[in-house]
């Protein structure tokens, strides 16, 4: 089984130019709908072997089951430094500086332009398998 977050924007294709170039996101997919918006996307997140793949799409008039509002989502990588760096020089908004955290994991945050917070660090949960 593998969890895929999906968050709504007002603006999927801003969100999507942001996380690619803020965060170092990759593209996987992005489906347009017949107005020639944003209908759904996929962008991966590469961590060494492993890859994560987060879902964006429009928020839609009249309330959408499936929009949360805000959230946060955290990333793990070996060089939570080098993605601040990478964000700081997309003028991303640092809500986190680069900080030890004493259980041991290198973090960072920074929020989106629609205001979801991005946390990076080297901490990687496990559902406790070997």
């Amino acid at each position: 089984m593998s969890i895929h977050p999906t968050l709504r924007y007002d603006d999927p294709r801003a969100a999507i130019a942001f996380l690619t170039t803020a965060l170092g996101f990759r593209e996987v997919a992005v489906h347009t709908g017949d107005d020639g918006g944003v209908a759904h996307a996929e962008l991966a997140w590469d961590d060494g072997a492993d890859t994560g793949v987060v879902l964006i799409g429009p928020r839609r008039a009249g309330g959408d089951r499936f929009d949360t509002g805000r959230t946060v989502v955290y990333l793990t990588c070996d060089d939570p430094d080098a993605v601040h760096a990478r964000a700081a020089a997309a003028a991303a908004e640092i809500t986190m500086a680069p900080v030890d955290q004493d259980y041991g994991s290198r973090e960072c945050a920074v929020a989106d332009p629609e205001g979801n917070t991005w946390s990076v660090g080297t901490y990687r949960p496990s559902a406790g398998r070997p």
